[in-house]
């Protein structure tokens, strides 16, 4: 069996951090197995750079196939913890490499090489800069999933991506994304930053997008292959999608927190011919501002022809929610299933089913359940 090595510093509280580092040393160094699966290491935030320099030295040579090394990052540090200059050429074998709060260092004197790596994770790290973000995701062939957190100190001005071989891409806050054949994205954009989409992103299957940037046409627009989207945007007020119709989207979901939810609403449903699930939910917060509901004047072609699910989670009984699900249950011809779950702290859940309850639907084959 090939073992794999676990090193979590919480366990070993009544060791120093001297005697800890001796330890995981001597059980490198006496282990005989030619080869070592996994190795990972949860440390404090004031380890030294010198002690995984020597950890990962011990391993270089037993065909590691995965490799963890995440610092706490409940608190800054003064002196973050630098990684070896070594970690990017001395792993031919690695196929998952997941790193969190450290500082990576260039090596100008060697090539950055991870033949094998199939999937990396990069977590509130810090980087040389954007050539050498360039260069460690350029020499990554067959990398397929790839996960980013970006930090506002991070020395990066813009995280691009551009690989042809991803099948799962989560960036979390800005980043710049090129075509390639990712197959899941998910884009959490919540600070002061930027997401750029190059080219349309037509391999997509399924994305998840929260983002409090106003530009959002482009992201979505690009977006227009999707089966599966979840979308939570700050502002969508003036959002057009002309020439964008979502033929492929047949599950849909949209966040209710944003005083703009209805305007986005509509417009997915207008260029959602397709659609065949929907779900209301709220993310966070509800913003104090309630948007208005106009009954449109005609009614999407999938709302009568295709929907079958409808779900809200998080229902408060405004008077503008009643109003748009009157409008789904009187026109969903197509319904099998409505699901609507009011706000948990909510003193009026008996009220609000009862309302809903009396509400016409026009397919006799729909099941309501107001829970």
């Amino acid at each position: 069996m090939v073992p794999v090595f676990t090193f979590d510093y919480s366990h070993y509280e009544d060791l120093s951090y001297r005697e800890f580092s001796r330890y995981v040393e001597r059980c490198l160094l006496l282990h005989e197995a030619p080869t070592i699966d996994a190795l990972r290491f949860k440390l404090g935030k004031s380890w030294a750079s010198g002690d995984i320099q020597v950890w990962i030295k011990a391993a270089e040579k037993r065909s590691l196939r995965e490799l963890v090394i995440k610092i706490d990052a409940s608190t800054r540090t003064k002196y973050p913890v630098k990684l070896p200059k070594s970690l990017s050429r001395c792993f031919k074998t690695l196929v998952t490499l997941e790193l969190r709060n450290a500082v990576l260092v260039d090596d100008e004197a060697s090539s950055v090489s991870f033949p094998s790596l199939r999937k990396l994770s990069l977590e509130l790290m810090k980087y040389p800069g954007d050539v050498f973000v360039a260069k460690l995701l350029s020499s990554c062939p067959l990398l397929e999933d790839l996960v980013v957190e970006l930090c506002s100190s991070d020395n990066v001005s813009v995280f691009s991506v551009s690989m042809l071989h991803l099948k799962s891409l989560v960036l979390e806050t800005s980043g710049h994304i090129s075509e390639g054949e990712a197959q899941y994205l998910k884009i959490d954009d919540d600070w002061d930053g930027f997401c750029v989409i190059e080219n349309n992103m037509n391999k997509i299957v399924k994305a998840s997008v929260f983002t409090t940037r106003p530009y959002t046409e482009q992201l979505l627009c690009s977006l227009s292959s999707a089966k599966r989207l979840v979308l939570c945007f700050q502002t969508s007020k003036n959002l057009c999608l002309v020439g964008s119709v979502f033929h492929c989207l047949k599950h849909l979901q949209i966040c209710t927190c944003e005083t703009e939810w209805l305007s986005l609403l509509m417009r997915m449903l207008n260029n959602s011919p397709n659609l065949r699930y929907l779900k209301l939910y709220m993310r966070c917060i509800k913003s104090e501002l309630r948007p208005s509901w106009s009954e449109p004047s005609s009614v999407p072609e999938f709302l009568v022809t295709r929907l079958e699910t409808f779900e809200w989670d998080e229902y408060e009984g405004k008077e503008e929610e009643k109003e748009v699900v009157e409008f789904i249950l009187k026109n969903g011809f197509c319904l099998k299933k409505v699901i609507i779950k009011p706000i948990p702290t909510s003193r009026k859940k008996l009220e609000m089913s009862t309302e809903l309850a009396f509400l016409p639907r026009s397919s006799p084959a729909c099941r309501n359940i107001y829970d």
